[in-house]
């Protein structure tokens, strides 16, 4: 592809009608045909009120700027007047050699996935997706847009920050402005083709079932159906609701909802929906994320047997997002006949829907398969070379970490963190006492140990800067990506006879350990899934590499063997 022109980007505006009127003047450093791509081409344009409690964005495009900023100047919606009564709003015009009304839309879109991301930015007003597929210049989008970004962070480092830093928030990859595959889009058209269908009906229990394993791209369509539901919410009277039973996603979708203007009290565990609906008085939709999370027993909070079942029965349609091999404690244990009748359920209604795609793993084919062969089948085969995807394998733990601390170190690799099976003491009410991780000459702090700096409480674990210092679990970091992930393999994972094996007497993990209570009375043994999906889990979080050490001596010897095999 040719080299792609510089994008032509005005100085900030005073977002008033005398400053606007006079805004030639303001732009004396454009040249008259740069003129012409902001005044007589499509644009796209960001209007921005900065207070104490951070920015106010609104992001648009047009084919006439000067029309669309008189619209803009008398229109009474709420936003609109607070734009015009602060005396902070500010204008930016953005113009392109190459911009045609695909492109704009396009870039419009991806400027507010990014601003949606940004840490100072407190609401983003906008009203409507843009995802834009194949158009004559669509190859140019991600050039043309690093080049816009990098101009704007030269403006106002503190409202377009690094473009790495904003690509590494669980927010920005939890966006609902990504654009979605065509996997992700059939699916996304299904399911609301089936909403509408049901939307009338009063019956309860419809279900559509979406299936995929780790980083098949299930939150960004799950997202992107919330914030689509919402903002129809906004015409009519439909109760809609997003329920995780994990508290670091509830953060994040609490902070969409905040951002976008929706309603925050729709996000929520699953046992405060439950606990205040009841099944005579359903929503409408409740999105699931994480449905694998879901309760299929009774706790101290929650009286009920099922979760799900609860749900669905005050609900006229539930969307589950669901993993199998992401269930990770007895106490929301499914056996596979479970499973299957799940499946079938949604099915009987054509509303089971799976997605195979690899959207976070950015790794060969043959990388991808190692993987699997390694988490589902428990085989060490030899590791293929890939240039691509960073998988080594260290015989020192601390080494390991300071690879890590050096990823993180840079802009490029920042998100990246230690995590590891759940094989030492921890107890997350014991403030008096420091838990930790020992693996060989490396001792550090578990998880949500260290204070955060201020203001940084709310953010996932991943993205705490003090965390770089501790080490993660899966109940910090299931749903999440890093852009490459230090595993310590603990001493319940072994490697015996050619094969891994999990010992339960190795593991803290008591949530996983324990003996179930099946519906017929039945006491079972359930560790030896459950601890595989907790490796399944840690292993799967790195999106540009992985780096892994084993405790167990001849796990580490048949990886480190595996290694040197290409």
């Amino acid at each position: 592809m040719e080299k792609v022109p510089e994008p032509i980007i005005t100085d900030p505006i005073r977002f008033t009608k005398q400053e606007l009127a006079q805004a030639d003047a303001h732009e004396t450093s454009l040249t008259d045909s740069n003129k012409e791509f902001i005044l007589e081409y499509p644009v796209v344009y960001i209007v921005y009120d900065n207070s104490k409690k951070g920015y106010h964005v609104y992001v648009g495009e047009t084919n006439d700027i000067e029309q669309r900023t008189q619209e803009h100047l008398i229109e009474e919606r709420a936003d609109w007047q607070a734009f015009r009564k602060s005396d902070n709003t500010m204008m930016i015009v953005i113009g392109h050699a190459h911009f045609n009304k695909s492109l704009t839309l396009d870039i419009e879109n991806t400027m507010m996935m990014y601003m949606l991301g940004v840490e100072s930015v407190q609401k983003l007003n906008n009203r409507r997706t843009n995802q834009q597929y194949k158009y004559f210049t669509a190859g140019e989008r991600k050039p043309i847009f690093s080049k816009i970004w990098q101009q704007l962070h030269e403006l106002n480092g503190d409202l377009f920050p690094i473009e790495e830093v904003i690509r590494d928030s669980a927010i920005f990859k939890a966006s609902p402005f990504h654009k979605l595959t065509k996997e992700q889009e059939t699916a996304r058209k299904k399911i609301f083709l089936r909403i509408t269908e049901l939307a009338n009906a009063h019956a309860t229990g419809q279900l559509i079932m979406v299936e995929g394993e780790a980083g098949s791209g299930k939150t960004v369509l799950l997202s992107t159906l919330f914030y689509r539901l919402s903002r129809m919410n906004q015409d009519s009277h439909a109760k809609n609701y997003m329920l995780v039973n994990h508290d670091e996603q509830v953060k994040v979708y609490e902070n969409i909802a905040k951002k976008l203007d929706l309603n925050i009290e729709t996000v929520c565990k699953p046992t405060k929906f439950i606990n205040n609906h009841q099944p005579d008085a359903p929503a409408d939709v409740v999105l699931v994320d994480e449905a694998h999370l879901l309760w299929t027993q009774g706790k101290q909070s929650y009286r009920g047997k099922n979760q799900l079942q609860d749900i669905m029965a005050r609900a006229k349609v539930t969307v589950i997002i669901f993993d199998p091999k992401q269930i990770l404690k007895t106490e929301g244990y499914l056996t596979s006949n479970d499973i299957l009748k799940l499946e079938n359920h949604a099915r009987q209604q054509h509303n089971l829907i799976q997605l195979k795609e690899q959207l976070r793993i950015q790794a060969s084919e043959s990388t991808i398969i190692w993987l699997r062969q390694f988490i589902n089948q428990h085989v060490v085969l030899p590791i293929p070379a890939d240039p691509d995807y960073d998988l080594k394998i260290f015989d020192d733990a601390q080494t390991m970490y300071q690879t890590i601390r050096q990823r993180a170190a840079t802009t490029e690799h920042g998100l990246s963190r230690v995590v590891a099976t759940f094989d030492w003491p921890y107890k997350n009410n014991d403030r008096h006492h420091r838990y930790m991780v020992t693996a060989g000459t490396l001792s550090l702090p578990w998880n949500l140990q260290l204070v955060p700096p201020r203001g940084q409480k709310t953010l996932p674990w991943a993205e705490q800067p003090q965390t770089i210092n501790e080490v993660g679990s899966t109940f910090t970091i299931q749903g999440f990506d890093l852009n490459y992930a230090g595993v310590i393999i603990g001493p319940s994972v072994k490697y015996r006879d050619g094969h891994l094996i999990f010992d339960p007497s190795e593991s803290y993990n008591k949530k996983a350990t324990n003996h179930r209570t099946l519906a017929n009375g039945k006491r079972v043994d359930v560790h030896n899934e459950l601890l595989a999906n907790e490796l399944n889990v840690l292993m799967t979080r790195g999106v540009h590499g992985l780096y892994i050490y084993a405790v167990d001596d001849q796990l580490r010897q048949a990886l480190l063997d595996a290694a040197t095999r290409h």
